[in-house]
C-alpha cells in the first residue's frame, strides 16, 4: 500500500498536469485578442486542407477513412482537424480555404501548402515550396486594396516543410550527410519563403520547427534495427531525431538573424519538437496508448488502401496513418502553437498598424517571383 507521502507526491504530479492541460486548453480561446483578420499558410500535408485533392483527387487523404473525424474526407490527412484549423478557431477565423479551389472566395486568408510538397526543387512531380511561393505571387498580384488592407492583422505560417525532403533523402544518403549538407539548404530555403511573405507585408510571421521524425511509427517499421542503444527513452530513432533537432537549431538562429534584420516584424518560432516530446511523455495521462503504432493502416497495407486496418478509436493514438497525427494530437500540437503566437504577438498590447506604418518599405523593394526560377 502507498504511503501517505508517496500519495502527496502522486497528487502533486496529478494536480500539476491538470493545471498544464487546463491552462493550454484556456489558451484555446486567447488569441481572439490578436483580433487577426486573415492567415496565410505554406507548407506540407501537415498543413494541407485540400490543395492535393483537387490537384489529383484520386489520393488517398481525399478518400475515407480520413477525415472520419470531420464529416467526410477533405484532403485533410488525418482522421479531422489539422493544427492550423485550430489555430484559426482559436482566432475567431474560418477554416482556411484551400489556393486550388477556385470556387471559394476566401475572405480571412488562403492555404498555400500541398500534401507531399518539399522544401527544395524536386525531379519527383510534387508542389515544391517554390510553386507555392508562385501560387501566393499569383493571389497578391491580383488583390483588390481590401485584401492588402487585412494584412495589417494577418498571421503568416511558413512551414512545416523539409519532412518529404528528409524522408525521401533516406533512400540515398547517410544521415550525417543529410544533417551537415542538406539541413543547411531546407533551412534557407525556408528562410529565403519568409523573406517573401515579408515583401507583401506580412508583420506576424509563425515558422514551425520539425517534430520528431525518428518517433514516426513509418520510419520505426521501415528502419527496425534490433540495436536497442539506436533508440531513445520514447522507442524513438535517435539517429532520425538528430537530423529534426540539427534542423530546429539552424532554424533558430536563422530566425535570431532575420530579427535584427526585420525589426518591425514579430518572427514566432513555434517548437513541435518539444511539443510532440510532451505529448509521448503524457500519452498514458492524455489517453493515448501505443505510441508507436498508428491507427489507420500497417506494414503491409497502407491507410486508404483496401482492407487496410483502422483502430476502433482514433482518440486513442497519436499517429493516423504512420506519418500524420489524430485530430487529438493536432489539437494538443496546436495549442503549443497557439500559445506561441500569443506570447510572442502579446495579444493584450500588440499594435499591428504600428508595424504596417513601415510595410511600404518593404513593398518597393519586393519583385514578383520569375516561375521560371
Amino acid at each position: 500500500m502507498a504511503t501517505t507521502q508517496e500519495n502527496i507526491y502522486v497528487l502533486l504530479i496529478t494536480s500539476s498536469l491538470s493545471l498544464f492541460l487546463h491552462q493550454h486548453s484556456c489558451s484555446a480561446h486567447s488569441l481572439m485578442q490578436c483580433r487577426l483578420k486573415a492567415i496565410y499558410q505554406l507548407g506540407d500535408s501537415i498543413s494541407d486542407t485540400g490543395n492535393l485533392a483537387r490537384l489529383a483527387p484520386s489520393m488517398t487523404c481525399n478518400k475515407p477513412p480520413f477525415g472520419q473525424s470531420f464529416f467526410k474526407a477533405t484532403g485533410r490527412c488525418s482522421n479531422g482537424m489539422l493544427i492550423i484549423d485550430y489555430v484559426a478557431q482559436a482566432a475567431g477565423l474560418p477554416f482556411l480555404e484551400p489556393y486550388m479551389k477556385k470556387e471559394a472566395t476566401p475572405r480571412s486568408g488562403v492555404n498555400f501548402a500541398t500534401a507531399g510538397a518539399t522544401a527544395l526543387p524536386s525531379n519527383v512531380r510534387v508542389h515544391s515550396l517554390s510553386e507555392q511561393l508562385v501560387w501566393l505571387s499569383t493571389y497578391f498580384n491580383g488583390s483588390n486594396a481590401d485584401r492588402f488592407k487585412k494584412l495589417e492583422r494577418a498571421l503568416f505560417v511558413v512551414g512545416e516543410i523539409g519532412l518529404n525532403d528528409y524522408i525521401a533523402s533516406l533512400n540515398v544518403k547517410r544521415i550525417e550527410d543529410i544533417r551537415h549538407n542538406m539541413v543547411p539548404e531546407i533551412v534557407q530555403a525556408t528562410m529565403d519563403a519568409v523573406k517573401m511573405v515579408i515583401g507583401y507585408g506580412a508583420r506576424a510571421v509563425v515558422v514551425p520547427g520539425q517534430s520528431p521524425m525518428g518517433c514516426l511509427p513509418m520510419l520505426l517499421s521501415r528502419l527496425r534495427t534490433n540495436d536497442t542503444a539506436s533508440y531513445d527513452e520514447f522507442r524513438c530513432l535517435m539517429g532520425l531525431n538528430s537530423i529534426s533537432k540539427s534542423h530546429n537549431h539552424l532554424l533558430k538562429q536563422a530566425i535570431e538573424a532575420l530579427k535584427k534584420e526585420y525589426p518591425n516584424v514579430s518572427f514566432i518560432y513555434s517548437d513541435y519538437y518539444d511539443a510532440f516530446t510532451w505529448l509521448l511523455r503524457n500519452a498514458h495521462q492524455l489517453g493515448f496508448d501505443a505510441t508507436d503504432k498508428s491507427c489507420c493502416g500497417g506494414e503491409d497495407r497502407a491507410c486508404g488502401a483496401p482492407n487496410a486496418p483502422v483502430c476502433g478509436n482514433p482518440d486513442r493514438r497519436i499517429s493516423w496513418d504512420g506519418v500524420h497525427m489524430t485530430q487529438k494530437a493536432n489539437k494538443y500540437m496546436a495549442q503549443w502553437v497557439i500559445r506561441d503566437i500569443f506570447s510572442s504577438l502579446n495579444c493584450t498590447t500588440f499594435d499591428f498598424k504600428l508595424f504596417f506604418k513601415h510595410k511600404r518599405s518593404y513593398i518597393s523593394d519586393f519583385r514578383p517571383l520569375d516561375k521560371r526560377s
